[in-house]
């Protein structure tokens, strides 16, 4: 069965910056990845590369800053009151997560002020190229339920009184 819409796909990967430094790595934490294809649920320049693999496929993908979380956009960095922040102890690099205009966002302390700070709202791989080695475990036509939710549904899961056969 070949990655397309309306199919679940299971793989593990292993997330690269531009210089080779491992940035997350699903076999470490012995998690696969998994996610409704053609719903968003990824980046869509791996959606694209991953379209029509199957089961046992290995492929590297480069993704360019803006096909992975965008550029940087210096607009985004902005001063706050101190006060803004839960704890007394604030330093540079720390990272808090707060509500966004689109959800929650997550900001990174770039420096403290005697009244304030000044903190970033890219996302911290904003302006990265990311590199993607990717392996495909399994592909499943998805359920109802899971068509319904948008998402892969955990084994077992009682998806309320949705028939749970796969889609004509």
């Amino acid at each position: 069965m070949t990655i397309a819409p309306q199919r679940i796909v299971t793989l593990h990967y292993v997330l690269s910056d531009q210089h080779g430094s491992v940035l997350d790595d699903s076999r470490v934490r012995q998690q696969p990845l998994e996610y409704l294809h053609g719903h968003g649920n990824i980046m869509a320049g791996l959606e694209r590369s991953l379209e029509g693999q199957e089961s046992g496929a290995q492929l590297s993908v480069t993704l360019m800053p803006a096909e992975a979380y965008g550029l940087r956009d210096e607009a985004l960095v902005r001063e706050v009151g101190r006060h803004a922040f839960p704890v007394e102890d604030i330093a540079p690099g720390m990272r808090f997560q707060t509500p966004g205009d689109d959800g929650p966002e997550i900001v990174t302390v770039l420096e403290v002020r005697d009244d304030a700070v000044v903190v970033d709202t890219n996302h911290p791989l904003a302006g990265e190229t990311l590199c993607y080695r990717l392996e495909v475990l399994e592909v499943r036509d998805a359920t109802r339920a899971e068509l319904a939710k948008g998402h892969p549904l955990p084994p077992g899961t009682d998806p309320g009184e949705v028939e749970d056969k796969k889609m004509p």
